[in-house]
């Protein structure tokens, strides 16, 4: 008797974040994690302008190349997981200091990278297909950062983060790093799954408490939330630039107030808003 043929196994592979469960915290670093934080902030920003013109140049030799030139890759490979290390710190998810250096394999908080092959014509529209996923990443980041005051206030008096903020959190890190992964080119696979995997996903077992990274009804529930004030946060502000703008026409006769936002976005400018 005939049978179809088995559907077709999916071979993309997404980087993956492998993380710690959410366990205590020292209230100190908790209390102090912004001003601990100002010597990274400064690193992240250099090896960011960096990574940009390495991404840059990179682009061109995918084009040419199909896949990113070996110094892109070792340096993109090291600059990814050294910010994602800065920001996983930064929102509360580990209470370990992240070290000064770009390899780091004894530190709780690892990313996973394969780069390969690039489809050329991906790599020429890479900055429009990224728009959506850049959306997406910027609605729930701003939310998340709309309630990070609450967020910190929770875990400086538990000393520990809740498991649901946990795994919205750790969600958003992971997606955050497949999209950083993606607009460099250091990934085929688009940024996916948001919202976390099935359980069982992984074959062999768990990995990590974030690999297979599986949501809980609450942590979905945030995520909801964080991405609903985002768009309150995305539409308050443009209400409000729209009104500034308005008076600085009416009322502005010489243009020398413009400010100029950072080139490559990073932790810094986060913690400043």
């Amino acid at each position: 008797m005939w049978q179809a043929p088995p559907a077709p196994v999916s071979r993309e592979w997404l980087p993956v974040l492998d993380m710690p469960a959410s366990g205590p915290q020292n209230r100190w670093t908790v209390l102090l994690r912004a001003l601990l934080l100002i010597p990274q902030f400064v690193v992240v920003w250099v090896l960011s302008v960096v990574a940009f013109f390495v991404t840059v140049i990179g682009w061109f030799g995918a084009l040419v190349l199909g896949r990113l030139p070996g110094f892109a890759v070792d340096y993109l490979t090291a600059y990814v997981p050294y910010e994602t290390r800065v920001t996983a710190y930064l929102m509360l998810t580990v209470d370990r200091y992240p070290p000064f250096r770009f390899h780091a394999p004894e530190y709780p908080v690892q990313v996973g990278l394969r780069p390969g092959e690039l489809n050329r014509l991906a790599v020429l529209f890479r900055i429009i297909l990224v728009i959506p996923a850049s959306i997406v990443q910027g609605l729930v980041e701003a939310g998340w950062w709309m309630v990070a005051f609450i967020s910190w206030l929770v875990v400086l008096v538990l000393g520990r983060m809740p498991q649901p903020l946990y795994e919205a959190t750790t969600a958003i890190l992971r997606y955050r790093t497949r999209y950083a992964a993606y607009l460099v080119m250091l990934s085929s696979a688009y940024p996916k799954r948001l919202f976390g995997d099935e359980p069982g996903s992984e074959p062999d077992g768990p990995v990590s408490a974030t690999r297979p990274l599986v949501l809980s009804g609450a942590g979905r529930g945030l995520l909801v939330v964080f991405i609903l004030l985002g768009v309150v946060s995305w539409t308050t502000s443009s209400i409000t630039t729209s009104v500034d703008s308005d008076d600085n026409d009416d009322e502005a006769t010489n243009p020398t107030q413009h400010v100029m936002a950072p080139l490559v976005p990073g932790p810094a400018d986060r913690a400043a808003r």
